[in-house]
């Protein structure tokens, strides 16, 4: 039991940081744009797809494909870019092996 309290921790931990990547995201008219564009998303249906159980996962996807991106969400958030892609693995759909 204390392993899935635990499990739900750190899952809770890496939606918060997806979250976080959301903000991120929407601060820059830029990278939204270029979010939007990529997940065929608009501005008026960002909000209902933010419901969509993939749409964190997808956050973090977004982040993850661009150095540049992922070193300056990690530089604001105060940890190493490593830890975004460990909450990436946390979360459902993640594309690679956990153990990278």
């Amino acid at each position: 039991m204390k392993t899935s309290k635990s499990s739900n921790q750190s899952r809770d931990a890496a939606e918060a940081i997806a979250a976080q990547a959301l903000g991120f995201i929407a601060g820059d008219p830029a990278r939204l744009g270029r979010f939007l564009a990529e997940s065929g998303l608009g501005p008026e249906n960002i909000r209902k797809a933010a419901g969509d159980p993939a749409f964190l996962p997808a956050v973090l996807d977004f982040i993850l494909a661009n150095e540049e991106d992922l070193v300056t969400f990690a530089n604001e958030l105060g940890v190493n870019p490593h830890h975004v892609g460990a909450a990436r693995r946390l979360l459902p759909g993640a594309s690679f092996d956990a153990s990278t």
